[in-house]
């Protein structure tokens, strides 16, 4: 009975000596775990400004664990996705955010980009008119991608700089003209 006392008494004054006032030893110390967290978009798009974007990628992942899948989280994720050249990825997901809103601007954007990079043209051309139409030709980044598109579609059709398949007219004899070229 004794004894029994004896480690209650031990456990309690054990209990008053944590560093933390009870918190857990798993927390870092001067953090407050009862506190309220930063969203986890606002700090992901710090993240991408700084050029941090696998630690970005993981805010976005724990918003959207915090706040659900939504058209934020998605385009947000698309967009880290895209910043670390996982084109295939990127599309699939801003697909997925623009499905849930189609005029959600930077997702129909970011799209275009994900195409233009992936050698999708034409689809990124229609994505880019898209993206223009939706925020009324505002923003100076979506027109620069929408122009940037327009002149790789013309320009894959037909382009007169091009050097491969150069011809050269060479005389052989008088009279006597060969045309030849560079395959």
């Amino acid at each position: 009975m004794r004894l029994h006392g004896l480690s209650l008494l031990l456990l309690v004054a054990l209990g008053a000596c944590t560093p933390s006032g009870g918190v857990s030893r798993n927390v870092p110390y001067g953090v407050d775990a009862r506190g309220d967290a930063v969203d986890g978009l606002i700090v992901g798009h710090r993240l991408m400004e700084a050029g941090e974007y696998e630690l970005a990628l993981k805010a976005y992942y724990r918003a959207a664990a915090t706040n659900g899948v939504n058209v934020d989280t998605l385009s947000a994720i698309g967009s880290a996705n895209l910043a670390l050249g996982r084109i295939g990825q990127a599309e699939k997901i801003l697909r997925r955010a623009i499905e849930e809103d189609p005029t959600f601007v930077p997702a129909i954007n970011n799209l275009g980009v994900a195409l233009m990079e992936s050698g999708q043209l034409g689809e990124a051309r229609a994505v880019f008119q898209q993206a223009f139409a939706q925020d009324s030709g505002q923003t100076d980044s979506i027109r620069e991608n929408l122009k940037l598109a327009i002149a790789s579609t013309e320009a894959g059709v037909y382009d007169p700089m091009e050097e491969k398949g150069e011809f050269r007219l060479v005389r052989r004899e008088k009279g006597k003209y060969v045309l030849l070229t560079q395959l």
